[in-house]
């Protein structure tokens, strides 16, 4: 058996020198190496950004998003769209752990959830045997390798899989939410009904208490109606995050022009930097979990229009972050039946 290394720069192809992630192919063969885990994928959860992006590719239609990511995903040796360069996540059963990786407390045949991108995963696909243009998710019959730097979660006993899924691919944003929200303080969450919006919202209202504000920026009007019935923000607005200025005079509205503390952005469409940056007070800031964020748009823009702010960019990893975002699904009724209706029905 070949010697791995850490990081998995011995499966990439090109160009030579890379990482995983950022390189354009990686070898897919699904022979392990000393310190690789080898996994039979049972569903892919494609990131928002790069879903919506296949799905306006494909005009919606089924068959050409399958015969798309299978294109990508023969290409590249890895799921990363070639327009958003993002990934998302999968879960399957660990099938082979070579002798060298440092967990020994996984066994052959645990089901377990990957927390790092397929942007960066060797992944080989068979065929795919389901998909819904609605879900993110998609059902597939194949192969994937994790690196021993890859993180990985076994899938709790108390929640469906499908579920565990959806939540542990945006564990990250409101593991952040976390940190950044403090108590009596503004919050924005663009983006704020889709599923990583809504764990956001959660834990915002959490973090900010009795004191505090949670304002939901949502293109949807359906969208927006969840999270008031869910009761998860103060105030909504409905508004295209894309319309800065139209945005800016709703939220500073309710804020006065000093405006919020912190802002999540958290859409899966381009050109929403500038409105995330201009709600957001001087001195405060500004966590970018969306990966249709253009991280040169969003430092330009804010040095052109004279704010000093923090822009964060959306690290999907944080300790605990898993537990956490299980957690809220656990503790909210609500929220685990709106998830188990979109995520947890057959493709």
């Amino acid at each position: 058996m070949k010697n791995g290394n850490k990081y998995g720069t011995h499966r990439v192809i090109e160009p030579a020198g890379t990482l995983p992630q950022p390189a354009f192919k990686l070898d897919n063969t699904m022979e392990i190496y000393d310190n690789e885990i080898l996994i039979d994928v049972q569903t892919l959860n494609i990131d928002s950004a790069s879903y919506a992006q296949i799905k306006a590719a494909c005009d919606g239609d089924a068959a050409r998003m399958r015969e798309m990511i299978l294109r990508v995903v023969a290409e590249r040796g890895k799921m990363q769209n070639p327009v958003t360069g993002s990934g998302g996540m999968l879960i399957g059963t660990a099938r082979a752990i070579g002798p060298r990786h440092p967990d020994k407390r996984l066994r052959a045949g645990d089901k377990i959830a990957t927390l790092v991108s397929l942007s960066l995963t060797p992944l080989k696909i068979e065929r795919i045997t389901g998909l819904r243009p609605g879900s993110d998710q998609v059902d597939v019959e194949g192969q994937a390798i994790l690196f021993e730097s890859g993180i990985y979660a076994v899938l709790p006993a108390d929640l469906p899989e499908r579920l565990a899924l959806a939540v542990l691919d945006v564990a990250g944003a409101p593991a952040q939410v976390a940190r950044l929200v403090k108590a009596g303080e503004t919050a924005c969450i663009i983006g704020g009904g889709g599923k990583s919006g809504l764990l956001c919202c959660y834990q915002a209202m959490k973090q900010a208490g009795p004191g505090g504000r949670v304002i939901v920026v949502e293109h949807s009007e359906e969208n927006a109606r969840r999270v008031r019935d869910l009761g998860l923000a103060t105030h909504v607005i409905v508004a295209d995050a894309t319309r800065a200025l139209d945005v800016y005079e709703r939220v500073t509205a309710i804020t006065g022009e000093r405006g919020c503390d912190v802002t999540i952005n958290n859409v899966n469409v381009p050109s929403t930097e500038m409105t995330s940056i201009l709600v957001t007070r001087d001195g405060g800031l500004v966590y970018f979990f969306s990966m249709a964020t253009s991280f040169s748009k969003a430092a330009l823009g804010a040095e052109g229009v004279g704010k000093d702010v923090t822009l964060l960019i959306g690290n999907g990893y944080a300790a605990g972050h898993a537990e956490l975002a299980l957690d809220i699904i656990r503790e909210s009724a609500p929220l685990r039946e709106l998830f188990e209706r979109q995520y947890c029905t057959s493709l």
